[in-house]
């Protein structure tokens, strides 16, 4: 079994990602800024011993250095980068301000990518080397035919080229690393009116997580395995 670091658990997408990761008998370590104050995290760690719980707030730097510090004390094998943020609903062209647009990229890009960058000696260390980050197919410039979510599309397309050169980079060391879309999904952000539910994205992500070969490292993918376009 492989060990997992799992961001953004305390709800939606990154629960059913721990909920799934310790059915199949993976060591998790799931974050959220208080993961404590969790009910359904604290209830699967009291019946599922490999699972650990860290505090991570990914907008303070100081945070993702301590979360490095104590995670990096045992190698990593996978990295699933799922944190992060929509922005305010209501932020169109005409009401666009610097500082919702600033906090946006610093957790949906910024902070993905200094937090992978941190606990990049301990995942060298692992077996599996994978990295996954959730983007969107709103980042994807190409299917962009209806306007608007500035904020949201800017973060997430950033974060798809970032990912990509992350990508390019660490392919001599046998890494793969994953832009994936989990869908249009039932969740906070996705809303009731969803196409899928949170279990439906998760079992195709980590299919593609622990499925893909190293001629997939660096491509855009749906949940389902369909390439997107950039």
């Amino acid at each position: 079994m492989s060990r997992y670091i799992v961001t953004g658990t305390n709800r939606g997408i990154g629960l059913e990602f721990v909920k799934q990761l310790l059915a199949q008998g993976h060591d998790v370590l799931a974050t959220a800024r208080d993961p404590e104050a969790v009910p359904a995290l604290r209830e699967l760690q009291h019946t599922h011993k490999q699972l650990t719980l860290l505090p991570l707030d990914l907008s303070d730097e100081s945070s993702i250095a301590s979360f490095a510090r104590e995670a990096s004390a045992q190698p990593i094998d996978v990295l699933i980068n799922n944190a992060g943020v929509y922005g305010p609903r209501n932020a169109s062209l005409g009401v666009l301000r610097t500082d919702d647009w600033a906090e946006v990229m610093l957790i949906d890009l910024i902070a993905p990518i200094i937090l992978t960058q941190a606990l990049l000696p301990a995942l060298r260390q692992g077996k599996v080397k994978r990295i996954a980050f959730l983007s969107s197919m709103m980042g994807s410039i190409a299917d962009n035919s209806s306007g608007g979510a500035y904020i949201y599309r800017s973060a997430k397309a950033g974060l798809n080229q970032a990912v990509k050169s992350l990508a390019v980079d660490l392919s001599k060391e046998d890494f793969i690393v994953l832009p994936l879309h989990p869908g249009w999904v039932q969740t906070d952000m996705g809303g009731p009116n969803a196409q899928i539910d949170t279990k439906t994205s998760v079992t195709g992500l980590l299919q593609r997580i622990q499925n893909s070969t190293a001629g997939d490292s660096g491509k855009f993918l749906n949940y389902d395995g369909k390439t997107i376009a950039w």
